[in-house]
């Protein structure tokens, strides 16, 4: 099983908001204290962040949830609860977050790069939170906000200087491990390399410059319609400075040099016009096996991976390349997505003509531990009311009678000056 997963989902979750507590101060001298309830702590946060020692996606293939740690719950003597720690999840530089319809989310390409994946729950008020001169043993507390949940799509795409394309079995690998230290799988049949192959290449001792080189698996014609694992590498090509065209040069390629550089350069083309811009260098391979005309007819670097040949005027003209693009390009930046915290309320109507209010301010103003308690449902009352749900469920067509759903809270809807919340007999409801 391969040891280079480029592509996956992954399931995040935040923490757990704990909840508040209902507690009161009991002391010798004052048996009848006031409200002591702490509240909930907060649930950790989920970050996806860079790390260039990450190499892959392998650790998110067969355990693909990750979760950030919950809250605990408040207690009494006014004790909060502590929260739950962040959770960082390590992925390779240049991994794009996509949502599950295939939007970008975000793009770290630079090493730290950092997004919120899923956002922890905040924690409940407990009952000290409560009191007021008119509710003197406020009886509820607040319960926990649950943790963002979702499923992101990661992929991978790899960042190189210099990207090795051609067709199968061409001695891209052969080429590769000849300058530099990557040693990748190499066989004499189509297809041998089946996963990208990074090696970074420096040019003499004492000599700063290194570049870093990919080797893409081979590349047939409808790659870029994905037809023998096109999509899946070409996407490896997207971030390289410089294209190496290879191009094979012995009797025993399937096409001549110059219908092997036209297949390549038109899926390039087809995939994304821009990879038929870039700055490319093109090499003949095996040139100790062609034939003469052949070689006379050939306009490139002629190289032998086996003798040498031709790969010290190969890596010269890949450096000036190389270096040209660095100098021309702009530092790439990656992006991120900001979600704004959604704020108000909306109004969903269900087949069933039940209304449902919607919302992080909605289920908050009803997210209590005792919502048979009268206390609380005043508390309720107040805040839907200071929301506006009213208003705006009178605006959606309700009328009274109808049945409200807001998060676990069931009520019927009775139109007035202030929203009359009454949880809902749905025995009675159904007769």
């Amino acid at each position: 099983m391969s040891n280079f997963v480029d592509e996956c989902g992954l399931n995040v979750r935040g923490g757990d908001g704990g909840a508040g507590c209902v507690s009161f101060r009991r002391e010798a001298h004052t048996p009848m204290g006031g409200p002591d309830g702490g509240d909930g702590g907060s649930g950790g946060d989920v970050w996806l962040v860079a790390d260039r020692n990450v190499a892959s996606l392998l650790a998110f293939r067969d355990h693909p949830h990750r979760r950030a740690a919950s809250g605990t719950h408040g207690s009494g003597k006014k004790r909060h609860g502590s929260s739950g720690s962040d959770l960082v999840v390590t992925v390779p530089i240049g991994t794009q977050v996509k949502d599950r319809d295939g939007a970008v989310l975000a793009d770290l390409v630079g090493e730290g790069d950092r997004w919120l994946a899923a956002a922890g729950g905040i924690g409940g008020k407990g009952n000290a939170r409560f009191l007021s001169n008119r509710r003197r043993a406020p009886g509820f507390a607040e319960q926990g906000e649950a943790g963002e949940e979702r499923w992101i799509w990661l992929e991978l795409k790899l960042l190189a200087d210099v990207a090795i394309i051609g067709f199968p079995n061409v001695g891209k690998s052969t080429l590769i491990s000849r300058i530099s230290a990557a040693r990748p799988r190499i066989g004499d049949y189509p297809f041998t390399t089946l996963e990208p192959q990074l090696g970074v290449v420096r040019l003499a001792d004492g000599d700063p410059f290194e570049m870093v080189v990919a080797d893409i698996p081979g590349l047939i014609e409808g790659a870029a319609e994905g037809r023998g694992l096109g999509h899946q590498f070409l996407r490896h090509v997207e971030r390289a400075r410089v294209l190496l065209v290879l191009c094979d040069l012995s009797p025993l390629a399937a096409a001549t040099p110059s219908e092997q550089y036209g297949v390549l350069v038109e899926e390039l083309r087809r995939y994304d016009p821009e990879l038929a811009e870039r700055p490319r260098v093109v090499a003949g391979s095996r040139a100790d096996l062609a034939e003469a005309d052949t070689l006379e007819a050939f306009d490139g670097l002629r190289l032998s991976a086996v003798t040498g040949e031709g790969i010290p005027q190969l890596l010269g003209r890949l450096r000036q390349a190389v270096e040209a693009a660095r100098d021309a390009e702009e530092r790439v930046e990656g992006f991120v997505t900001l979600r704004p915290a959604v704020e108000g309320i909306q109004i969903v109507r269900h087949d069933d003509a039940s209304f449902e209010v919607v919302g992080r301010e909605a289920l908050r103003a009803v997210g209590f531990s005792d919502l048979t308690n009268l206390d609380a449902l005043d508390e309720a009352r107040r805040r839907l009311n200071r929301l506006g749900v009213d208003r705006s469920l009178g605006r959606a067509g309700a009328r009274n009678g109808d049945v409200v759903h807001i998060g676990d809270l069931t009520f019927t809807y009775e139109s007035a000056d202030q929203l009359d919340v009454q949880p809902f007999d749905e025995a009675e409801g159904a007769s």
